[in-house]
């Protein structure tokens, strides 16, 4: 049922796997965050207008200020996912933890008393996360798995639920917007998932190949830094990183740095700064 709109791709939620495991993401991702749109609501979805609640939101998130929709990826009622912000690119979903985060909304209000979440949606979100710390070598807790409710909306600061924050992702969301909630009812069905799937993150979450990283560095580049399959600025361009993304770096030749651990993806050092 894949279908595309412009830069936004729905899937099933087997498309989406198949996507995310053949796709190669080179910026660190340390956290998955959990959202709700508040608005739109399930009163709003009528089981044929992704597109359409997408586009909305995406102009209202530029009404904001932000130059695009905010969100990696989107949930709907009837359990499909959309693409909707290259995962290249840092989400702009919480204040103090977009660097190194994927952003999911999930449309609906989960308030409690609002929306009741369809079994298919639920199976999705769970799944989904599940199937970004395998991506991404993450061990499922409150720590990688993180509520916008956690963050101050001022500071950034995580705050745990104090200070100004939102309900996000909802007071009922799987039983609750609290970090506790969160330890108890969602992040162990998500860590169930992936030993059900045989996919469990590696100990400590650490990934395979952090032995052969020889730094992180974060992009400089105002404009953007293009991917290259060479070391050389003739080479065939890749894809394109965002200022402010962390990379892994694991070799160097010349000025060329190689981002990634098998494939011969390449970026110009000169806009690299070192951050660890």
């Amino acid at each position: 049922m894949k279908k595309k709109e412009g830069k936004f791709v729905l899937y099933d939620l087997a498309e989406f796997a198949t996507w995310l495991k053949s796709t190669t993401i080179s910026r660190i991702v340390k956290l998955i965050q959990n959202h709700h749109t508040f608005i739109p609501s399930y009163a709003n979805f009528t089981g044929s207008n992704h597109f359409s609640l997408l586009r909305g939101m995406e102009a209202s998130h530029i009404e904001r200020g932000f130059a695009e929709i905010a969100q990696n990826l989107t949930t709907f009622p009837d359990g499909t996912i959309a693409v909707c912000r290259s995962f290249e690119k840092i989400p702009a979903g919480i204040l103090g933890a977009n660097t190194g985060g994927i952003c999911i909304e999930n449309v609906g209000n989960f308030d409690t008393g609002k929306d009741v979440m369809t079994g298919q949606q639920r199976d999705c979100v769970i799944k989904l996360n599940a199937l970004l710390c395998k991506k991404f070598a993450l061990t499922p807790n409150s720590k990688s798995i993180v509520y916008h409710h956690w963050f101050d909306l001022q500071t950034g600061a995580r705050t745990n639920g104090t200070g100004v924050t939102k309900s996000c992702p909802g007071t009922g969301f799987f039983g609750g917007n609290t970090v506790g909630n969160a330890d108890g009812k969602f992040i162990p069905l998500i860590a169930a998932e992936l030993q059900s799937s045989a996919g469990a993150a590696p100990a400590g979450g650490a990934p395979a190949t952090e032995a052969a990283v020889l730094f992180i560095g974060r992009v400089t580049a105002d404009n953007g830094l293009n991917v290259r399959a060479k070391p050389s600025s003739s080479s065939t361009k890749i894809k394109a990183l965002t200022k402010g993304v962390q990379v892994n770096v694991f070799e160097e030749s010349g000025v060329w740095r190689r981002i990634d651990a098998k494939e011969s993806h390449w970026v110009n050092g000169d806009f690299l700064e070192r951050v660890l």
